[in-house]
C-alpha cells in the first residue's frame, strides 16, 4: 500500500512550485484528463460537479430577472462575423475555422464559435421590430473555442472551455447600463459567497475592454500564483450592433429606433481560480457552498466488527442525506483507512467523519475538517447539526482566508521605481494611470507583461501623474501579470 499511496499524493509543495502543483493537483485529484489536442480537456465528473453548482446558482439567479435559456449553433458564417468590424477584428487571432465537410470544400469559411454576438443578433434582427419585444433577454450555456496560441492552462486558459453567456436589448439606455451592474454584482456573489475567492470589481480600460462595446466591466482577482484572474466581465454594447445587424423597432410614437444591448459572461476559469486559492500541499480543498461531496464516512473496519461499523456509519449517512449534505460511506476494505484518508484529503471532501466498534461504544465520532485538519469527536446524536454548522463555519473561513491573502499582496503605489518592484513581487498594484493605449504597450513592454486588469469602481479620483509617463492621471488602476 505505501507505493501506491506515494504515487496518489502530491509531490512538490505549493509554496516551491505551484505550477508543477497545480498540474498534479488537477490530475491526481481527478478533476481533469487531457486529450491529444492542446488545450481541450475532459472536464471529470468532480470538476463538472462544481460547474454544476455554479450554473445552478447563477441560473436561477438570472431567470428572476426574465432571463430565459436557449441555444444557438457553434458554427458561424464568416460574413455574419465580420458584419461588425471591431468585434472581428478583436477576435481574429482567436477564431478556429471549418473550411471542410467530410471530403467536400465548404464555400462559405465556418467560424467555431469564439462568443456568439454574431449569429445571436442576426435572431433578434427578426425578433425585435415593436417596443413591445423589448427588452429581450436571453442566455445560453454552451462550449466555447478560442484558439490561443499561448501555452494552455487547464480551467484557466484553454482552447475549449465552457461559459454561459448573457445577452440582452433594451429600448432605455440607463435600463441597459444598470443591467451591467447588476450581472456584474451576481458574479460577484458567484466568485464571494459561492468558491470564497474575493474580487475586485471594475470598469475595463478602454484598451482592455471587449471589442465592440462602449465599454466593459468586470471582477478581478489575484492567485497565490502571483498572476491575476479576470473572473468574469459584463459589457454594454451600446447601439453599435444593432446598427450592424440592422436591428430596430418602432417605439410607441411609431418611430424607428435601435435598441441598447448588454452582453455578459463567466466560464470554467472559475474553477481554476478556486484550486489555486484553497488547495494545500495535501491536495484539493473545496468550498462546502461548491463541493460534489461534503461528507465522507471512513469507517475503521476490523473482522470482528466490521458489519456493525458499516451499518452505523450508513444509518448515520441516511439522516446526513435527509438534510440536503452530500455523503459517501468508504467501506473499501482493500484500502487501509490512513490511505482513505489521505485519498479524500487529496480530493477535497470538506469533513471526513471516522467512526470505529470504540466510537459506537462512547456514542461519538471523529469530525476532521479539510481546510483546518483538526480532530473533533462529536456526540452522534448532535452529529448531523455539528457538520452543518461546520460547513457554515468552512465557507466562511476559507472567504476569510482568502481575502486576507488578497489584502496582504496589494499594495498602492505611485512611482514606478515601486511599480516595478511590486511586480517582481508577484503583487496586485493600485497606481494612477494615464489609461492611454501608448502607455499600456510600453509597461506591458518594460515589465514582461504586465496590464491593466481594471478601474476599480471604489477609486476613481487620482491625484497627481501617471506611474509609467509624465501625462496627468486619469484614473487609479489595478494592475498585474494574468493569466
Amino acid at each position: 500500500m505505501a507505493k501506491e499511496e506515494g504515487k496518489q499524493g502530491i509531490t512538490v509543495k505549493k509554496s516551491q512550485d505551484i505550477s508543477e502543483w497545480y498540474t498534479q493537483v488537477i490530475q491526481k485529484a481527478e478533476m481533469v484528463e487531457y486529450t491529444g489536442v492542446s488545450g481541450c480537456m475532459i472536464f471529470r465528473p468532480r470538476a463538472y460537479a462544481i460547474w454544476e453548482k455554479l450554473m445552478a446558482f447563477f441560473d436561477k439567479e438570472i431567470k428572476k430577472t426574465g432571463v430565459q435559456n436557449t441555444y444557438f449553433p457553434l458554427l458561424i458564417p464568416e460574413n455574419l462575423l465580420k458584419r461588425e468590424a471591431e468585434h472581428v477584428e478583436g477576435f481574429a487571432p482567436e477564431v478556429a475555422w471549418v473550411t471542410q465537410g467530410g471530403n467536400t470544400p465548404l464555400n462559405e469559411r465556418l467560424a467555431i464559435r469564439p462568443t456568439s454576438e454574431t449569429v445571436m443578433y442576426e435572431a433578434f434582427s427578426k425578433w425585435i421590430k415593436s417596443h413591445r419585444d423589448l427588452p429581450l433577454k436571453i442566455n445560453q450555456w454552451v462550449n466555447v473555442i478560442r484558439w490561443e496560441f499561448k501555452h494552455p492552462v487547464p480551467f484557466l486558459r484553454g482552447r475549449e472551455f465552457l461559459w454561459q453567456e448573457g445577452h440582452t436589448a433594451f429600448a432605455n439606455k440607463q435600463e441597459a447600463e444598470k443591467e451591467v451592474l447588476a450581472i456584474l454584482e451576481l458574479y460577484r456573489q458567484v466568485f464571494e459567497e459561492n468558491l470564497a475567492v474575493p474580487v475586485i470589481k471594475g470598469r475595463k480600460s478602454e484598451n482592455e475592454k471587449f471589442a465592440g462595446a462602449d465599454f466593459s466591466t468586470s471582477v478581478e482577482t489575484l492567485t497565490p500564483s502571483g498572476k491575476a484572474v479576470q473572473a468574469a466581465t459584463s459589457h454594454h454594447l451600446g447601439q453599435r450592433f444593432a446598427k450592424s445587424f440592422n436591428i430596430a423597432y418602432l417605439d410607441e410614437k411609431g418611430e424607428k429606433q435601435h435598441p441598447y444591448q448588454n452582453s455578459w459572461g463567466f466560464s470554467t476559469r472559475s474553477i481554476g481560480a478556486m484550486i489555486l486559492y484553497h488547495g494545500d500541499d495535501k491536495g484539493l480543498v473545496i468550498p462546502p457552498k461548491v463541493a460534489p461531496l461534503h461528507v465522507v464516512i471512513v469507517p475503521i473496519l476490523f473482522d470482528d466488527s466490521k458489519a456493525r461499523v458499516i451499518k452505523k456509519a450508513k444509518d448515520i449517512a441516511d439522516v446526513l442525506r435527509s438534510k440536503d449534505i452530500s455523503v459517501y460511506v468508504d467501506d473499501r476494505d482493500h484500502y487501509t483507512a490512513g490511505w482513505k484518508f489521505n485519498e479524500w484529503e487529496l480530493k477535497g471532501a470538506c469533513i471526513r467523519v471516522e467512526i470505529g466498534p470504540k466510537d459506537i461504544e462512547k456514542k461519538q465520532a471523529v469530525a476532521v475538517r479539510r481546510d483546518i485538519g483538526a480532530k473533533t469527536f462529536v456526540p452522534l446524536d448532535t452529529l448531523p447539526e455539528y457538520l452543518a454548522e461546520q460547513l457554515e463555519t468552512m465557507q466562511k473561513d476559507m472567504f476569510t482566508k482568502a481575502k486576507n491573502f488578497l489584502t496582504e499582496n496589494t499594495v498602492h503605489v505611485s512611482t514606478w521605481t515601486d511599480f516595478v518592484k511590486a511586480i517582481k513581487e508577484k503583487k496586485l498594484i493600485y497606481a494612477p494611470w494615464c489609461c492611454t493605449a501608448e502607455c499600456a504597450e510600453k509597461i506591458k513592454e518594460k515589465t514582461e507583461g504586465a496590464k491593466c486588469l481594471t478601474l476599480p469602481f471604489e477609486l476613481e479620483h487620482p491625484v497627481g501623474d501617471c506611474v509609467q509617463c509624465d501625462k496627468k492621471a486619469a484614473a487609479i488602476a489595478l494592475f498585474a501579470k494574468s493569466y
